[in-house]
């Protein structure tokens, strides 16, 4: 059957296409830039693509009559002030490009919504619901709790939280219950209930069989790893103290945090389990699901992450344009560092830059520059990287984002999402002149204002240090055993 997919480039819509190929249906992709989804999927061959921003209706491509099916699975961790009514904009677009087909399901992955009094988040996929119903095809509506899995927003700041901090003082949100779910068991469902006409215009919520505190789950994860943490919670901490905390401590946005924060006043547990008339399943436990996630981390087969999903600035710029660092306007640092050993260890090397392995001179230096970020409320340097393998376009590495990893032509391109007066790049790439092979390093700063050109030329001293010896660390780790 063919079936639509909105939100292709999601943690959860990634995964949902290669469950959907495997089952034999004809899978069509609504994107905002297919040129990102080609970047970062294995399978963009396999796959129709169609291009739609959702924030502006007139920019949807028409989408096929004749789809069977269509998950919505567009969603904002408040990447915006007012994210509620970009979500609200976001799925009232779609369901009038809906409208125009013979569609026959919408299927939306929501959060369960069982509380009186919902966080502003929660109330916002309860809003988009309502908004879905608007749709001629009939609609399904799963809701879920935390979603575990390699990558998942709770999982990473869960991990965070439990790796590096030995003793936490704690608010007493880590009290609230919920019921999480593993990622493999949410896309059994989002794949069982297509086109069964039982789960037609009805709401269900999902979960595992655990119901835990958010305190019992950091202290299970400890358990797993096998870690002593001592858990103290302080009952007198406000939001706002709590959302920082969180900014601090882990690799989320100040944005998240708060949504995060807000959220976890409710109680997310099942209270209908009408799910189970229509779909059998043995769902993993809460440990189960922890030690299949650390399966994919150390397999290096983590296939998304909500760390690469785009921040509100890319939402108007177009992410993928920026592929052509600008020249007008621009300071650069350049380097040409050459070497006599194989292209392909030296590209290895750049292409592996960032996440555990670092930025191979003066690491100390880049955290306090990340240290800095997270205090002036930018992303810091805690994200890390998706995969220590892997790269694409549009993963994060620590607080940069991926614009270019080209194998082919050996080039990385990068993006800097850090707080800055104006815009910064720093491209590799490996450049051949007649019987010489350098390593090419460039980096490129846009000023903003006065204050962008002193910024720049303050940082000078530094970069003269930072870049090279970062150029011949490259093109020598590996070889020197180092």
């Amino acid at each position: 059957m063919k079936v639509l997919l909105a939100g292709a480039n999601g943690y959860i819509g990634t995964r949902l296409i290669s469950v959907l190929l495997e089952q034999g249906h004809n899978v069509i992709c609504l994107v905002r830039d297919k040129r990102r989804f080609h970047e970062q999927n294995d399978y963009s061959d396999r796959v129709t693509l169609l291009t739609g921003d959702l924030l502006k209706e007139q920019g949807i491509e028409a989408i096929p009559d004749d789809i069977d099916a269509a998950y919505y699975l567009v969603h904002s961790m408040a990447q915006a002030d007012d994210f509620a009514a970009l979500e609200a904009l976001s799925a009232h677009s779609f369901v009038q490009a809906i409208n125009k087909t013979n569609c026959k399901q919408v299927i939306y992955l929501s959060g369960i919504t069982n509380d009186t009094h919902l966080s502003n988040h929660l109330q916002s996929r309860r809003h988009v619901e309502d908004v879905l119903k608007e749709c001629k095809a009939a609609l399904t509506v799963l809701r879920a709790a935390i979603i575990i899995g390699s990558g998942s927003s709770s999982f990473e700041i869960i991990r965070d939280l439990t790796e590096k901090l030995p003793i936490m003082t704690v608010p007493r949100w880590v009290n609230t219950k919920c019921q999480p779910i593993a990622i493999r068991d949410v896309l059994g469902y989002l794949s069982a209930v297509l086109l069964n006409e039982r789960s037609f215009n009805r709401t269900f919520d999902i979960g595992g069989p655990d119901i835990l505190t958010f305190k019992q789950m950091m202290l299970t994860y400890a358990k797993v790893r096998k870690l002593k943490r001592y858990i103290v919670t302080i009952p007198f901490l406000s939001p706002k103290i709590s959302s920082y905390w969180l900014y601090f401590v882990t690799s989320t946005s100040y944005s998240l945090a708060q949504s995060l924060v807000d959220s976890m006043k409710n109680e997310t547990i099942m209270k209908n389990h009408d799910i189970d008339d229509i779909v059998k399943r043995d769902c993993l436990t809460y440990e189960e699901a922890l030690k299949l996630a650390f399966n994919k981390i150390e397999q290096n087969s983590i296939v998304s992450s909500w760390k690469d999903a785009l921040n509100n600035g890319y939402l108007t710029s177009g992410f993928m344009d920026q592929i052509k660092v600008p020249q007008n306007g621009t300071l650069e640092y350049k380097i040409k560092q050459p070497f006599k050993r194989n292209s392909a260890d030296v590209l290895k090397n750049f292409m592996a830059i960032g996440g555990n392995r670092g930025w191979y001179y003066w690491d100390w230096i880049w955290s306090i520059r990340g240290f800095l970020d997270k205090l002036f409320g930018g992303v810091g340097s805690r994200r890390g990287r998706t995969s220590n393998v892997n790269i694409s376009a549009g993963d994060v590495i620590d607080f940069w984002r991926v614009l270019l990893a080209d194998t082919i032509n050996n080039r990385l391109l990068l993006y800097a999402e850090m707080k800055l007066p104006g815009e910064a790049w720093l491209e590799f790439k490996i450049i051949k002149r007649q019987d010489q092979t350098f390593l090419s390093q460039i980096a490129t700063f846009r000023p903003r204002g006065l204050w962008g050109r002193a910024y720049w030329y303050l940082m000078w001293p530094f970069h003269l240090f930072i870049f090279k010896g970062m150029a011949k660390r490259i093109v020598n780790f590996g070889e020197d055993n180092s």
